[in-house]
């Protein structure tokens, strides 16, 4: 099929992509020209493993393009994806869907009457059904418009588009032509089985919200549980083995830690939020999801002061992993960010090392902080290293090194690596989240 991306960010990239390398003809159109030249030459601008393979390989082919014209993009094709970005507004939790309002009727203008406009960015609920009414109204044409949310994971997103859970759309009749499209168009990715599910629009769009809301919920729990197992001597570990046993319950989302970040699990929140003030819904649950995830924050922060006291003038603090979460550059709403800020403001020499994230973090801290080559680098000397961020490359160290190199050997984990090491036998002081007080660290 022939398909037009409106928007060359994490998701209309990866969509297009993912589309192509399925045999469809497609094209990436944004305004963004140096953007559209660096795709061209087969630049990503994120980092997402194995996306960058696929689109050179793609693009040479002759499935995947790019351009800076909308209109001709939109009249090569049949089916359009709005993959633009919809920021939070002044009020927090309100999703600005003006970009997607824009370049729905800019495609109205130049589609035909079995073409299928489909929205896939993350937009409040009720979106497609006021958009289709506005554009009714306003170009007197009938667009068949398609709600079809994404629930790609930064970090795995070509795997998850690729073999998706489930493929949600979003529409008014399930007979419908767009409805044939659809299918047609996806079911190569679930030959597996996994469902298609047809739904009205706002279900549609309801689903994207309930389902991060779950998880980060799932987050915050393990979170809230980790710290009361440090005021009762409970294992958070052993805890979540327990609990994860449960077929009701699973291993997923069990592991206590810093909270999520990134751009989908905070913005969503929000969303849920805003969305029941607008209904006078008190949204206690999810309310309290935000609360703890932000507090988990200074909970770490708590166990250094705790440490060493309430100023870190002169402790010189070596810092593993920026990204708000492993596989990927992203570093919006990162612990890094909130924790990095807060030792700088207590004193402290900070040195950084991430795999991918470090030149997203430069641009915010500049030469306030010391970028690190590799991991050892930055323990030379180190009053104490902490740990933001699980990537792999953290998961098995040589202790003893990090022992020998550091001033004083401490370790303060916000991620929970090593929890099975007995570390104080190494001689090497270790702090996690959910750590109990019959650990002896304090």
């Amino acid at each position: 099929m022939k398909l037009s991306i409106i928007g060359t960010g994490y998701v209309g990239l990866v969509t297009g992509v993912c589309f192509a390398e399925h045999g469809n003809q497609v094209i990436c159109v944004d305004i963004d020209r140096n953007r559209i030249k660096a795709l061209t030459r087969g630049e990503v601008p994120f980092f997402e493993p194995g996306l960058n393979n696929l689109l050179v390989r793609n693009t040479k082919e002759g499935r995947l393009q790019f351009s800076e014209d909308l209109a001709e993009t939109v009249k090569s094709a049949q089916v359009h994806f709005i993959c633009v970005g919809t920021p939070e507004s002044i009020d927090a939790g309100k999703l600005d869907t003006e970009g997607v309002s824009s370049v729905a009727r800019q495609v109205g203008k130049f589609t035909v009457a079995d073409d299928v406009l489909v929205i896939k960015s993350t937009v409040p609920v009720g979106t497609a059904v006021d958009l289709s009414a506005r554009i009714s109204k306003e170009m007197q044409k009938q667009l068949q418009i398609v709600s079809n949310p994404e629930f790609l994971r930064e970090g795995t997103a070509v795997e998850d588009f690729m073999k998706p859970d489930r493929v949600i759309v979003g529409l008014k009749d399930a007979r419908s032509s767009a409805a044939a499209v659809m299918r047609r168009l996806y079911s190569p990715f679930v030959r597996t089985g996994n469902p298609i599910l047809f739904m009205d629009h706002n279900s549609a769009e309801m689903v994207k919200l309930a389902s991060n809301g779950y998880l980060a919920t799932r987050i915050s729990y393990m979170n809230e549980l980790a710290n009361l197992c440090e005021a009762t001597g409970a294992s958070v570990s052993m805890v979540r083995k327990g609990m994860g046993l449960d077929s009701r319950i699973g291993h997923r989302y069990l592991f206590p830690g810093l909270g999520y970040g990134g751009s989908c699990f905070p913005k969503d929140i929000q969303a849920l939020i805003y969305l029941g003030k607008g209904y006078s819904f008190g949204s206690r649950i999810v309310k309290a999801v935000h609360e703890v995830n932000a507090q988990q924050r200074q909970n770490f922060l708590k166990k250094i002061t705790n440490h060493f006291g309430a100023s870190l003038q002169g402790k010189k603090l070596a810092i593993w992993g920026l990204s708000f979460k492993p596989n990927t550059d992203d570093i919006r709403d990162a612990p890094s960010l909130t924790i990095i800020e807060a030792l700088l403001e207590l004193g402290a020499q900070v040195h950084v090392y991430d795999p991918e994230a470090m030149r997203n973090v430069r641009t915010i801290f500049k030469d306030r902080i010391h970028y690190e080559a590799n991991l050892n680098d930055g323990l030379k000397n180190a009053d104490a290293l902490c740990i933001l961020t699980e990537w792999n490359l953290f998961r098995s160290p040589d202790f003893e090194k990090i022992k020998s190199l550091m001033r004083s050997p401490v370790i303060f984990d916000g991620r929970n690596l090593f929890t099975d090491v007995d570390l104080k036998r190494l001689g090497i002081t270790y702090y996690y989240m959910g750590q109990p007080a019959v650990d002896g660290y304090g």
